[in-house]
């Protein structure tokens, strides 16, 4: 029997906030449930194992059939709107990583929306034409000075000429979704080098040549196979291509006597043929022995070569060229150990490094190896170019959201909007709080660029606010009338209510107020009742007029503790999760303050609950 495993992880704020407490259901395509599995406090599932079908058949050309199985994937969170991944490929012996980028519901919604992602097959398997046009950077008009990774790269979600979205994401990420998505993961090492050289290239040629910037449009690339390469925004990325990207992201090809990118076109040489790299025939030349410059050159100029640039726009400092490990000293490992010490406040299962600054010892080792288990790197405990770039960029990702934590408190963000409505030319102390809003939104809402917080309502300030607009389902104008100032804040207050700091636990609003969402069935007198209060007491702390209430109206609901404990009786749906999370506490506490030792609950149980 044939098994391919996948494993899920709930991450926001570009992977510093980690979810624990996801609830992740696996389903069959039959929609049978398969698994019923939780985030840990790194956000993560365990890895489970999926029926799939033999690897041989996804190494045949002439094959007509589907070399895997497909699986679906819901993550539901308290706070967050639902998640939806379906067709999931399923190859054997390869393991896949499926990220869960849940959106944090706004302030006042009553419930969960769900976004649809269908990730499908690889594009080598599909018969569209490829079309793929760009100009040999050497002779373009416009040219960087250098061979620059460009970290985010912008990827527009469709044609170059459509409205869709734009989405920012790290280059390595880029790279790996752009393999998984047009390739067999299950291929020869040669032929997915070869497949990943092409695809790193194509997109830097993008980059150095400016081929989209100077036609006017706001983005680098496109994932439109027509055009360029196929990119499924949230797909799982698998273990023998992740693993490439980390050794040769920053690897590009060229030929000799040039710097610039070579234009690596390709397709997959069967259904669809061009002047570039064939990718089923790299699986021919892989399994003749050729080495991937070999194979690349079986396609490109015989003159090609691999060249390295190492210069990354957004990091705080460049790999130093050599590996650290146990032995090392020196300014690079004293920065490495600030950088994890930094992070671990927000994955606290990363160990104490107790070494002296800047000498690489044991517990270093130790909490490289634990990071790197963490973020899907080769455990081993060394730090070299993939893990010292993504301990930097999470870095980079974690003190970003402090310091916006930070402003946020020092701008006393109101819920009044401006007395004048924001446009391009703009400016002063609103534009700033505007520009503020929308650099926190965009950490948490895919598509919503960042605009620089200069207090000048610019092109860049007019472009993030299209794109809220736009995810918002609001007229996507790019001024910011009541309406837009409304659903900034609601999405803000919505971010600060459901998306929990790491290492604390969501306290109630004051010291005897919990939050209580209104389900089917509530009435005023029956949520006093059950919670030790009295109509009334709802009512002034609500500011209520009516005993009306709505699903999915949110209350601050006066407790009477009994100690340190409410009492709470158990109705239908509830699960000793969703009542931790909706009272800020943990399964284990309910579960010692009541003499657990399941996780079962029955209707009309009565708990106690620590508030």
């Amino acid at each position: 029997m044939a098994i391919g495993y996948l494993t899920m992880q709930a991450r926001t704020a570009h992977d510093a906030v980690p979810l624990q407490g996801v609830q992740v259901t696996v389903l069959d395509d039959e929609q049978n449930r398969v698994y019923e599995l939780t985030t840990d406090e790194n956000g993560e599932t365990r890895r489970v194992p999926l029926e799939t079908v033999d690897k041989r058949f996804s190494l045949d050309q002439s094959f007509t059939g589907t070399p895997y199985v497909s699986y679906h994937v819901l993550a539901q969170a308290e706070g967050f709107d639902s998640l939806y991944v379906s067709n999931i490929p399923v190859y054997d012996g390869e393991s896949a990583v499926l990220p869960l980028m849940l959106v944090p519901m706004q302030d006042g919604q009553r419930s969960a929306v769900q976004t649809d992602i269908v990730v499908g097959s690889p594009a080598v398997s599909m018969t569209g034409e490829r079309n793929q046009e760009g100009a040999e950077a050497e002779g373009a008009l416009y040219v960087l000075r250098q061979v620059v990774i460009p970290n985010p790269i912008t990827v527009h979600l469709g044609t170059p000429a459509s409205s869709a979205s734009n989405v920012q994401v790290s280059f390595p990420d880029y790279v790996k979704n752009v393999a998984s998505s047009e390739i067999y993961p299950t291929w020869p090492d040669a032929a997915l080098r070869a497949n990943i050289y092409a695809i790193i290239t194509f997109a830097l040629n993008r980059v150095y040549t400016e081929w989209y910037r100077n036609k006017g449009y706001d983005f680098d690339i496109t994932n439109s196979t027509a055009y360029d390469q196929a990119f499924v925004y949230g797909r799982p990325i698998y273990s023998s291509i992740s693993r490439i990207v980390d050794e040769i992201f920053n690897e590009y090809v060229r030929r000799k006597g040039q710097n610039a990118p070579y234009f690596t076109s390709f397709c997959n040489g069967t259904t669809a043929t061009c002047q570039g790299l064939s990718q089923w025939g790299t699986v021919t030349l892989a399994n003749e022995g050729r080495s991937p410059i070999n194979i690349l050159r079986a396609y490109y100029p015989n003159d090609v070569e691999i060249a390295e640039t190492n210069i990354m726009t957004n990091m705080l400092s460049s790999y130093p060229g050599t590996p650290l490990r146990v032995g090392s000293t020196g300014l690079d490992v004293q920065t490495i150990q600030t950088y994890l010490g930094r992070i671990r406040q927000n994955y606290p299962a990363i160990p104490v490094i107790r070494d002296p600054a800047g000498t690489f010892g044991d517990s270093t080792r130790e909490a490289v190896a634990r990071f790197q288990s963490i973020f899907n790197l080769a455990s081993d405990g060394i730090v070299g170019k993939s893990t010292w770039y993504k301990i930097s960029s999470l870095y980079t990702a974690v003190t970003r959201l402090a310091e916006l934590n930070s402003e946020g408190s020092s701008l006393g963000i109101g819920t009044v909007p401006p007395s004048s409505v924001l446009r391009q030319g703009s400016t002063g102390q609103d534009v700033i709080t505007l520009q503020y809003l929308l650099n926190v939104i965009s950490e948490y809402y895919p598509g919503i660029p960042a605009p620089a917080q200069d207090g000048i309502f610019g092109s860049g300030t007019r472009q993030a606010v299209i794109a809220f607009q736009q995810r918002m389902g609001l007229v996507a104008d790019g001024v910011v009338g009541r309406a837009t100032w409304n659903a900034l804040y609601e999405a803000y207050r919505g971010i600060n209510q459901n998306v929990t700091p790491p290492g604390q636990t969501p306290a109630p609003p004051s010291e005897d107020v919990i939050r209580y969402t209104v389900r089917s069935g509530d009435t005023l007198w029956l949520l006093a009742n059950r919670y030790g209060t009295t109509v009334d007491a709802i009512k002034r702390q609500n500011g209520l007029t009516s005993d009306n209430l709505q699903i999915g109206q949110v209350l601050q609901i006066p407790v009477s503790q009994n100690g340190q404990y409410i009492t709470y009786t158990v109705r239908s749906g509830d699960t000793l999760w969703l009542l931790a999370n909706r009272y800020g506490t943990t399964v284990d506490a309910i579960r010692r303050a009541n003499g657990l030792t399941s996780d079962h609950l029955s209707i009309g149980q009565t708990l106690r609950i620590p508030v």
